[in-house]
């Protein structure tokens, strides 16, 4: 079956990192796995308030971008953003493609 990924690239206020970081596992984590998305991983740069994360979802891109079409106007991803103030400066979202490392 086909998997797609997409990756997700956020500048983080610098001083919101902690609080970002305990929000997103404790409330953005669960409200994607409640739509089927599995985080492939996740990495911070604390020094450059970097963070990045890969989710999946097991189906081709069209299929992905309808899950996150329902995802995006869902009541868990509502619950997850309220009153939550901005942290992230700035995002880049793609769709990526797995590379075989020789």
């Amino acid at each position: 079956m086909t998997t797609t990924t997409q990756l997700r690239l956020y500048d983080l206020v610098p001083t919101e990192v902690d609080a970002f970081i305990e929000w997103w596992n404790a409330r953005l984590v669960p409200a994607r796995a409640a739509h089927g998305f599995v985080v492939e991983f996740a990495y911070l740069d604390r020094d450059a308030s970097k963070f990045s994360w890969a989710l999946s979802l097991p189906t081709d891109a069209a299929g992905f971008a309808a899950a996150e079409a329902t995802y995006m106007t869902s009541p868990e991803r509502e619950s997850a953003f309220d009153g939550v103030p901005q942290r992230v400066a700035s995002s880049h979202v793609a769709l990526v493609d797995a590379i075989s490392v020789r």
